[in-house]
């Protein structure tokens, strides 16, 4: 290449490499900072004074984010649920039913839909746990249970960086229910509406 065309080909590029600087400008665009000084406005600050007849506080679901108010109650809860000596919450039709979607998902494998201990990879070949319908785990209080899920018992591995403990205690909720469903006092069986 002879000496003029590389004289016209940075004639062409330099510009073009001045233009990058340019478009960076436009994504750095000058700003004030809180409570400087701006020649703007007549009062020479950059913040404005808020609207008259206007409250000073924040609300809306971001407004305690930097203030750490979103997120307490929900800690207060798990902290709670974490250190319960029995379930803290109500056995209701929704707390079952969200007990037996984390029991299907989590536990069925293993313990099967009845709870006695037959699931499907125990059919495969994998030690069978304990059916929940002995003695000793209907005798065995609701925090047995949740400890077992939180820390592990013998080959079963801990689950409490999968389930919440608001869901663990749903879990020992429905497993009460499938206890309860494989051995009902006859004295509490009620005859069926005809």
């Amino acid at each position: 290449m002879n000496r003029w065309a590389w004289i016209a080909a940075a004639a062409v590029l330099l510009p073009l490499a001045g233009c990058e600087k340019h478009m960076q400008d436009m994504y750095d665009q000058p700003r004030y900072k809180p409570l400087a000084a701006s020649p703007l406005f007549a009062d020479g600050g950059a913040s404005r004074p808020p609207v008259p007849g206007t409250e000073l506080h924040s609300w809306g679901d971001f407004s305690g984010t930097s203030s750490g108010r979103i997120g307490t109650e929900a800690a207060g809860r798990w902290s709670r649920d974490e250190l319960a000596a029995s379930n803290p919450y109500p056995v209701t039709l929704d707390l079952l039913k969200r007990g037996q979607a984390r029991f299907t998902i989590y536990c069925t494998p293993c313990h099967s839909p009845l709870g006695d201990g037959d699931g499907f990879v125990v059919r495969r070949g994998f030690p069978a746990p304990p059916s929940y319908h002995i003695d000793r785990l209907r005798n065995a209080p609701d925090r047995h249970f949740f400890d077992v899920m939180t820390n592990g018992y013998g080959i079963m591995y801990p689950y409490a960086d999968r389930i919440t403990p608001a869901d663990r205690w749903a879990i020992v909720a429905y497993i009460r229910a499938l206890q309860l469903s494989q051995r009902v006092p006859a004295a509490q069986l009620q005859e069926l509406p005809k």
